[in-house]
């Protein structure tokens, strides 16, 4: 009988947590989510739940892409009537192995999955029935060997595919740890920068075709040290210090650096652990002038540290080539509590900005409320 009453008493107690817990999710779910957003601008939810909402691309007819490693899925997303929000969602194809890598080029969309490097051709005419890919590469490290991966499509054509290292700290074998440029149609590639540990993000300056990338600092040294970095491909095949050389001034103590090895210093240091992720130039008209041509970086956030840090995309000034100033566009931090972590950029074909968030699920769509006017045309005889 005695046995019988602690049971009950269990049981009961047990029910009640569970009610106190499904209620504090209600109250949570119902408090309004603080996102601190520059004077000027505007943000909202273009869509939802999509998993770990990684790395975006953007068709031709604005089609939005998103992969998600934690679902397996690559999903489209159309905003059909051009409202800021996504009315028709298709699965471009699921049960893949970490999809986090897309990439869009004339008509086609590619996707990293274990080894390999898939091509969807035609893909914004064939939404509904995407068809079996076409494997345009199979030389990537296996999964087991696996570290992030991010690509785009350079101006010169190639498909460029950034490997990271497969841990903390070590010398990963090439191609792990490197950014590598890939030709798809006949499957030659090459080496473009080395010595790099978690890139997850790049883009070329619109002023001089230079490949700008973001490289995530090793971690459990500090909440201060080192430094996450950005950096400028000055030559092809430079070496950017991992894991000898972390930021500008730390040595790593595990690994000494070979005499020989020249190192190619970060272009700029931002705080350690903000995580930068996405990074993107500005190449749209909706946002005002001082923002054209600028480099925008998503920071994921900290997950190591005493406090968090980064969760916001941030403005990177650039003056001849050298980032002068840093500044917040957009904050997910609600003290100390991150609604989003944001993780991928890209413009869409009006100038907005999109987000892509790898905590919630969600894309936010970032806007100028009053965009500038188009300047108007001077015509006149030609001389």
């Amino acid at each position: 009988m005695k046995l019988n009453i602690k049971y009950k008493l269990f049981v009961w107690f047990a029910s009640f947590i569970a009610l106190l817990a499904a209620a504090n999710q209600v109250i949570a779910a119902s408090k309004p989510l603080l996102i601190t957003v520059t004077k000027g601008f505007g943000v909202t939810l273009y869509a939802s739940n999509l998993g770990d909402a990684k790395q975006l691309a953007i068709g031709d007819k604005g089609t939005v892409f998103v992969g998600s490693g934690k679902t397996g899925t690559v999903t489209a997303l159309v905003d059909t009537d051009l409202d800021g929000r996504v009315e028709k969602r298709y699965v471009i194809a699921k049960g893949m192995k970490n999809p986090d890598a897309i990439a869009f080029h004339n008509g086609s969309l590619f996707v990293a999955v274990e080894n390999r490097i898939l091509r969807f051709s035609d893909i914004e005419q064939r939404l509904r029935r995407p068809g079996r890919p076409a494997v345009i590469y199979d030389n990537l490290p296996e999964s087991k060997k696996r570290g992030s991966r991010t690509m785009h499509f350079g101006p010169d054509g190639r498909l460029y595919v950034a490997v990271g290292a497969s841990c903390n700290v070590c010398e990963p074998e090439t191609p792990l740890g490197s950014i590598i440029a890939i030709d798809v149609t006949s499957g030659a590639n090459e080496l473009i920068a080395s010595g790099v540990r978690s890139v997850k993000g790049f883009d070329w300056s619109p002023t001089d075709d230079a490949l700008w990338f973001a490289d995530s600092g090793r971690d459990w040294m500090g909440d201060n040290i080192p430094a996450d970095e950005i950096n400028r491909v000055e030559q092809k095949g430079s070496h950017f210090g991992f894991p000898y050389l972390h930021g500008r001034t730390v040595v790593e103590p595990a690994y000494r650096k070979p005499k020989s090895l020249t190192i190619t210093l970060p272009t700029f240091e931002l705080p350690a652990h903000v995580e930068p992720v996405g990074v993107r130039f500005y190449r749209g008209t909706q946002f005002p002038e001082k923002y054209h041509d600028q480099l925008f970086v998503a920071e994921n956030g900290s997950w190591n540290r005493s406090s968090k840090v980064g969760y916001q995309v941030v403005w990177l000034e650039v003056e001849n080539n050298k980032v002068v100033k840093r500044n917040t566009l957009i904050s997910f931090l609600d003290g100390a509590f991150p609604v989003a972590r944001p993780y991928s950029l890209a413009i869409g074909h009006d100038g907005a900005m999109y987000i892509s968030d790898d905590l919630k699920g969600n894309i936010y769509r970032l806007f100028y409320k009053n965009p500038p006017s188009p300047k108007p045309k001077v015509t006149g005889n030609k001389s």
